[in-house]
């Protein structure tokens, strides 16, 4: 059974800083592209960050671009999300996700 356990939301001023964590079991993490996806309140989903598995080669959303950097350590089948300069509109439940599967969400909230 694939699970994915997200962790390390909370609230952050402007330009703090947060490290969510995504804890993965169930499949072969270390050939699995890996995802970060936000919905922000009253929007639909936002893609954020991906990491491929073979050549961990990474993508972001230009909104997130330099200032989120998104890792993998396939020796504890867990992917991070270091979040950077974080703005009020950052403000979102982060998913993990791998194709249909997802997480239970995290929150975070940029707010002075």
């Amino acid at each position: 059974e694939v699970q994915l356990v997200e962790s390390g939301g909370g609230l952050v001023q402007p330009g703090g800083s947060l490290r969510l964590s995504c804890a993965a079991s169930g499949f072969t993490f270390s050939s699995s592209a890996m995802s970060w996806v936000r919905q922000a309140p009253g929007k639909g989903l936002e893609w954020v960050s991906s990491i491929y598995s073979y050549n961990s080669n990474t993508y972001y959303a230009d909104s997130v671009k330099g200032r989120f950097t998104i890792s993998r350590d396939n020796a504890t089948n867990t992917v991070y999300l270091q979040m950077n300069n974080l703005k009020p509109e950052d403000t979102a439940i982060y998913y993990c996700n791998l194709n249909m599967y997802w997480g239970q969400g995290t929150q975070v909230t940029v707010s002075s």
